[in-house]
């Protein structure tokens, strides 16, 4: 199917730097738009994919499952590291999941992450109930356009699947155990005031990887789409820096060593 007006895929071919992006859970790349925008105007390469099942009709994301989405954003990160130096995955809410297991399964073409109220688990105890509320129950109403700054949509689906949904917890259950595992640089954003994800999410990624080079910043004005929301502009900036950062730090080892490090 065709996607929707808006939630089309996005691709800039810029610099030696590359940016990988990655929308949620129903969602679709209008709630990461401005950011690759961002990104992109500052000299980046950039992708952001419509992930399989999104972007079109809640009944197509309902047949697929998490290794479609996460197959799509793989291939995607390894397209992308065919032309760029550096290259750097940032996902919100499930897509920062997805960016966490990209993080853990190619290290060696991932040079850092950004993850925006990313999700690794939930205490929502009603998710007991999907191994079997799934195949009695299509959907549910979902949490969409969760957005404190007014006249902002995300194109996200009004109803969720639950067989899909199920399959997001399954991802949970892959990559919460190996966060131990994450070694790159990560920036991780997380909003005080989130109605889908609970902020303890980003309590546990940040203490959970491994990485030596960790970075929290606090969103106090803004709820689960921050991409769209107040704090969009911190989110841009400081990744950004992030990203120059880093990439010249490694930059930077390679001409002193010969190795990356």
């Amino acid at each position: 199917m065709v996607a929707r007006p808006g939630a089309e895929p996005f691709r800039h071919d810029g610099g030696p730097v590359g940016a990988l992006l990655c929308h949620g859970f129903t969602g679709s790349p209008a709630s990461m738009r401005p950011w690759a925008d961002h990104l992109a105007s500052a000299g980046l390469s950039v992708r952001l994919p419509l992930l399989p099942g999104h972007g079109t009709e809640w009944q197509q994301l309902q047949i697929t499952r998490w290794p479609d989405w996460y197959a799509c954003l793989e291939r995607e990160l390894l397209d992308l590291a065919q032309q760029c130096e550096h290259v750097f995955v940032m996902g919100l809410s499930m897509g920062g999941t997805l960016t966490l297991r990209l993080a853990l399964e190619r290290p060696e073409v991932v040079s850092g992450i950004a993850v925006v109220n990313a999700s690794v688990h939930s205490k929502n105890q009603a998710l007991r109930a999907l191994p079997v509320l799934r195949h009695v129950k299509a959907t549910v109403p979902g949490i969409r356009n969760d957005i404190k700054k007014p006249n902002q949509d995300e194109l996200a689906y009004p109803k969720v699947p639950l067989q899909a949904l199920h399959s997001l917890t399954e991802l949970w259950e892959d990559v919460a155990p190996r966060l131990g595992r994450i070694n790159c640089p990560m920036i991780a954003f997380g909003s005080d005031d989130d109605h889908v994800v609970e902020p303890s999410n980003s309590v546990e990624i940040v203490q959970g990887v491994n990485s030596k080079d960790v970075t929290f910043i606090p969103l106090h004005n803004s709820y689960h789409v921050a991409t769209l929301d107040n704090d969009a502009p911190l989110i841009f900036e400081q990744s950004l820096a992030f990203v120059q950062r880093i990439s010249t730090h490694q930059a930077t080892a390679w001409d002193a060593t010969g190795l990356q490090s």
